[in-house]
């Protein structure tokens, strides 16, 4: 499949603080002439009034009040630019460790992680971090940047040594692309431009890197899953007997004949016709819009999922997953909350912590069973109904829940099927 100006490539940036993150994000956009010269002027007045020689870079992304006077990032901050090859959104995610939370929001809709190191302190606690969630978040594809070349006078050799570093810890990671490029975000070395000062690097710039990347394929095309999110009956003359099933296909092709499942009833039919908006069409592919019509009349309501008869996701009703709690107050023990998986809603409890992951160390707590904010832990989930579940590993879409407080409504937790 070409790359089109219409393929759009989510990616997310990640490192330590003060590695340079928001400096990056702000050049990318100035080199690639993404900003807008209001936006430019105001930049350049305020960079000025703080004493800089040139334009403060990371002012182009850091939006909070609190993030300018700190020069820190401190929420996730979303950027949008095209070039003549792709639509791009940048999730700019905090680099500290109370952030993990942010970063967990950040990445999980990622095609690509880029992580920061900086080039005089190598691989750091964060720099695994990041690694690691990049890594449980199954984003397809990983571009490490190795910053600040330019005080370490663009040396080949500190460069291949954290190279080094980085693929000694992340052997134990499951990352199927990795792919290093040394830069300096402030002079925009190997950014948008080649850099003159490292000829000894021969591959892409960063942004000739995020244009090339193949992410038709990171889409699962084999697992069918049609998460129903409305039942569509136009009381029309013209419509009068249309009952269309729409959602947003979640995996896989659909064509019109193919024999489906309705699930969780099991009810079997075939597929009669499809609709992409006012259009008719033979074939519909994730992550299309579509309406279907099926040939026989079966009850089929939001929460269900219209799947090939030949591959079906598991139906359960107890189950594990990677949960990244999200909330200021703690899990409470056998607490009721309101599962949200693809359209689906049911009600769940946190059954038992298996264990809790150690990012730092990547070792595993079978002690402690609390749950607060930010930690990572494999738990035991119940749920009043079956779910329809992939695991996270082979469908994204599927393969993720969250978890929403009855009482107060707030997203407490994130989770991935295992």
């Amino acid at each position: 499949m070409e790359i089109n100006n219409n393929q759009l490539l989510r990616f997310t940036t990640a490192g330590s603080v003060d590695d340079g993150k928001s400096t990056l994000i702000g050049r990318l956009l100035y080199d690639s002439k993404s900003i807008f010269e209001d936006q430019l002027d105001s930049i350049t007045a305020t960079s000025a009034k703080k004493g800089h020689d040139g334009i403060d870079m990371a002012l182009f992304t850091d939006g909070l009040r609190d993030e300018r006077e700190q020069g820190i990032t401190i929420d996730v901050a979303y950027r949008y630019f095209t070039t003549p090859k792709r639509k791009f959104i940048i999730a700019d995610t905090p680099g500290h460790i109370q952030y993990t939370r942010n970063m967990v929001t950040g990445a999980s809709t990622a095609n690509a992680a880029v992580i920061l190191i900086d080039a005089r302190h190598g691989v750091i606690e964060q720099t695994k971090r990041h690694s690691f969630i990049a890594s449980l978040l199954n984003i397809p594809h990983l571009i490490v940047c190795i910053n600040k070349m330019d005080l370490v006078d663009y040396s080949e050799e500190v460069y291949s040594k954290i190279i080094g570093q980085f693929e000694e810890f992340s052997s134990k990671l499951l990352m199927k692309d990795v792919r290093f490029i040394p830069i300096s975000a402030l002079l925009g070395d190997n950014v948008v431009n080649r850099s003159e000062k490292m000829e000894w690097y021969q591959n892409g710039t960063l942004l000739s890197t995020l244009e090339n990347l193949y992410i038709s394929s990171d889409i699962n095309k084999i697992d069918a899953r049609f998460p129903v999110q409305t039942v569509l009956r136009p009381q029309s003359e013209e419509f009068r007997d249309y009952r269309g099933y729409a959602g947003r296909i979640a995996s896989g092709v659909y064509k019109v004949g193919d024999e489906v499942s309705v699930l969780p009833s099991g009810f079997e039919s075939k597929i009669k016709s499809i609709n992409a908006g006012e259009k008719e069409v033979e074939v519909a592919y994730a992550p299309m819009s579509v309406s279907m019509v099926l040939e026989d009349d079966i009850d089929v309501s939001r929460g269900n999922m219209i799947v090939r008869k030949s591959n079906q996701p598991e139906l359960e009703q107890e189950f594990d997953v990677m949960l990244c709690w999200l909330n200021n107050d703690s899990a409470k023990p056998r607490a009721k909350y309101t599962i949200k998986h693809t359209s689906n809603e049911e009600r769940a409890m946190i059954k038992e912590v298996v264990y809790k992951m150690d990012i730092n160390s990547f070792k595993r707590d079978t002690e402690d069973s609390s749950l607060s904010m930010n930690d990572i832990a494999r738990v035991k989930i119940r749920t009043t109904r079956r779910l329809m579940l992939d695991t996270y590993r082979d469908n994204r879409n599927t393969g993720s829940i969250i978890l929403i407080d009855e009482s107060t409504n707030e997203t407490v937790a994130a989770g991935m099927v295992v």
